[in-house]
């Protein structure tokens, strides 16, 4: 069944070249899972999809642009790109990740719909590396040193905890057989190191972490 332009994704396009967005814009506006519009034109899209050959410094200015200038979620579309050029893309927002060669109309569709909702889509050979990446970065790197890819430690996620059940600070000194100085220094330790204004905004933090 048709969707109608309420159900419709709105899509804007970025791209190095003008022969690049021509492209990709023909293939979505035949489409009626998707709404093309004009980007910086209206309301804010959706979804943004970014057209580049390799993601460099170029690049990567292009994308830091998009990240600042809009609430859209991003999607990638580009030639060649490797696991770390994956992380740089991701810590700009776009965690929906094409290769050329692999973005036909369907699978692009696709990708913007996951996105869309929140999920990562990104090409399973580079997800399989990063992956291994990422365990032996917690192996050899964040757990000798008691902390995880959340930047808090065991001792500190207990505290948060502990302060979600409405604990003070002196019955969690009792709880973890620490000073009450102590606890203060964690809590200070944590709020500090992750800009947050106070303890409520920690237990949030925590909370949409889901550490707790």
């Amino acid at each position: 069944m048709l969707q109608t332009n309420r159900e419709r994704i709105t899509v804007a396009l970025r791209a190095q070249d003008p022969v690049s967005r021509a492209g990709v814009s023909s293939q979505l506006r035949a489409r009626p899972e998707v709404k093309v519009v004009d980007w910086g034109e209206g309301d804010t899209p959706q979804v943004v999809v970014v057209v580049l050959d390799v993601v460099d410094e170029d690049a990567l200015r292009v994308l830091r642009q998009v990240q600042r200038t809009s609430t859209a979620r991003g999607v990638l579309v580009t030639t060649h790109i490797d696991e770390q050029q994956l992380v740089n893309a991701a810590e700009c927002g776009f965690v929906g990740v094409l290769r050329r060669s692999e973005a036909t109309p369907d699978r692009l569709v696709q990708v913007i719909g996951s996105v869309v909702k929140g999920e990562g889509r990104v090409p399973p050979d580079l997800l399989g590396n990063l992956l291994e990446q990422v365990g032996r970065l917690q192996g050899q790197v964040l757990a000798p040193h008691g902390l995880n890819f959340t930047g808090l430690s065991a001792r500190e996620i207990e505290v948060l905890r502990l302060v979600a059940e409405g604990y003070d600070t002196a019955d969690i000194a009792v709880k973890l057989s620490y000073s009450e100085r102590t606890i203060k220094n964690v809590l200070h330790a944590v709020m500090s190191r992750l800009n947050l204004r106070n303890r409520s905004h920690a237990v949030a933090y925590a909370l949409r972490q889901g550490l707790i």
